[in-house]
């Protein structure tokens, strides 16, 4: 493995920061969109589920920028937390691609 020029804070910082924040921006996108527009392919359930999802992912998300926050970015998050969200936002885009379809005709 190759040694980096960062500290350990440093290195966690330029990779997990940025990526805490695309997970937010699309949490909190697809919250609006879930929230404000009726999805003509999915029923009222599952449109429901689908947004307590990703609310609970945004809480989690939360959770994990404060406690990297707090212990001077010196914490990584394990992938078990991660790997759930990037799924979740894969199925929001998934969603996101067939709303923008249906929206074209």
């Amino acid at each position: 493995m190759e040694e980096s020029n960062l500290p350990n804070a440093d290195l966690l910082e330029a990779v997990l920061q940025p990526l805490l924040e695309d997970f937010q921006y699309w949490f909190e996108r697809y919250q609006q969109i879930l929230e404000n527009e009726k999805i003509p392919f999915m029923s009222e359930q599952e449109q429901f589920d689908l947004l307590k999802r990703v609310e609970n992912a945004q809480n989690e998300l939360n959770t994990a920028k404060i406690l990297f926050t707090v212990t001077g970015k010196q914490v990584g998050i394990d992938m078990a937390t991660v790997t759930p969200w990037h799924q979740l936002v894969t199925e929001c885009w998934g969603v996101g691609m067939r709303l923008g379809q249906l929206k074209e005709l």
